[in-house]
């Protein structure tokens, strides 16, 4: 699969290393080539397996599936930008909308920052997924001897497959939640995993896990 990545940051690179390692084609999509060849070189270091590209804003976009691995604004940004090379596409919102004291959520309360993307660009396909897992945790792959649950929602089954698919090659368990309106859920689910940190001292190294 060729995934793109539009983002140079933290996510970026702890999702395109899990890409890498599950034999993935990566191409990640920065503001300007310095730091999208920065985000390369990071990914390179840290994985292996597929092959890994530089792009920048306004390249055309070929991946297979598109992770937005931006903040929300960036990512509304991105959308709005590419909004007809997206039709068709899966496309990943991996974003947390909140505001800026980390202590609510700047969509409208019946919405999410997903259903948001998805009225920018209604030829995509939107899934959530990644919202609730920290950078860190990604390059590992694992918390505390468990593998990553990500958690997954969609209205779109191929989509939601396709991106399942991709977690399962990085070492992780994905967990479909349901419709797209799940996301606010999630969203809310990432607030408080973010919101969390200072109380059980993890530095963002902690993950969302479900066990039976």
């Amino acid at each position: 699969m060729d995934v793109t990545i539009i983002g140079t940051g933290n996510m970026a690179r702890g999702i395109g290393t899990r890409a890498l390692a599950g034999g993935h084609n990566v191409t990640v999509v920065g503001k300007d080539s310095e730091h999208a060849q920065e985000a390369v070189s990071a990914i390179q270091e840290a994985g292996r397996g597929g092959s890994v590209a530089a792009g920048v804003a306004g390249d055309a976009i070929d991946g297979d599936l598109v992770v937005l691995a931006v903040y929300y604004a960036d990512a509304r940004a991105a959308v709005e930008q590419y909004a007809d090379q997206l039709s068709g596409k899966t496309v990943v919102d991996i974003t947390n909308p909140v505001n800026e004291t980390f202590d609510a959520l700047v969509v409208p309360p019946d919405s999410s920052a997903t259903q948001e993307l998805a009225w920018l660009a209604p030829g995509a396909r939107l899934v959530k997924a990644f919202n609730t897992t920290f950078a860190g945790t990604l390059e590992a792959g694992q918390v505390g001897g468990q593998p990553l649950d990500v958690l997954i929602a969609g209205d779109d089954d191929e989509a939601k497959a396709a991106v399942a698919a991709l977690v399962r090659d990085c070492g992780l368990n994905p967990i479909d939640t349901g419709p797209q309106h799940r996301a606010r859920e999630l969203e809310a689910l990432g607030l408080l995993h973010i919101g969390l940190q200072n109380t059980l001292g993890t530095g963002f190294g902690s993950a969302v896990k479900f066990l039976a």
